[in-house]
């Protein structure tokens, strides 16, 4: 292998490129937001060129959506896959995954374009986020699953945010009142 064929610190060129891009882009866009992440600072934080970055995405908007794509591709298999929880128990367990704010809520707010891929890959998580919870609620007993799924999310989703904007957590409060929800969504229903 000549020089030019090495990288910067004499490591080949190519190999795993790709995930290092993604890596850093996670890791700053979390860190410094979406705009405030130019792609000369990727570069240097994925150690590539930009022709690199180039041949692996068209743009920064392809990269914020491979991001995205990347973050929760099960919606939260941890929690809803759980078989050792009771459906009403893993309905709770979403709000003990204390993650700073949601990448998806963060993207939607700092890109305007409703068609941008990143804020459709928003839209589409969310829309199936309260449809895990419409699915236990329903597993647990819930007349009006759907409309317990939703209130579930907007609380979560509320927290995440609240969290981010006071620096502290929110999550036990949301857990307090998710619980009073869905007691009152499932003994309404005559579930148990």
């Amino acid at each position: 292998m000549t020089e030019l064929e090495k990288g910067p610190r004499g490591l080949r060129r190519g190999r795993g490129a790709r995930e290092r891009i993604v890596s850093a882009s996670q890791q700053l866009f979390r860190e410094q937001g979406i705009n405030g992440t130019g792609m000369d600072q990727l570069c240097a934080a994925a150690e590539v060129s930009k022709r690199t970055l180039y041949q692996h995405f068209s743009g920064k908007d392809e990269l914020i959506a491979e991001c995205l794509r990347r973050f929760d591709p099960g919606i939260l298999p941890e929690v809803f896959d759980r078989t050792d929880l009771t459906p009403r128990e893993r309905l709770l367990a979403a709000f003990e995954v204390h993650a700073p704010l949601c990448p998806f809520i963060a993207a939607a707010v700092e890109i305007p374009d409703p068609g941008h891929p990143a804020r459709v890959l928003a839209r589409d998580y969310k829309l199936a986020f309260a449809a895990r919870f419409a699915d236990a609620a329903r597993a647990a007993g819930a007349a009006d699953p759907e409309r317990l799924g939703e209130q579930l999310a907007l609380l979560l989703d509320g927290a995440s945010a609240r969290g981010r904007v006071l620096d502290a957590d929110a999550f036990a409060t949301a857990a307090a009142i998710a619980a009073v929800l869905i007691d009152n969504a499932l003994s309404r229903d005559g579930a148990t």
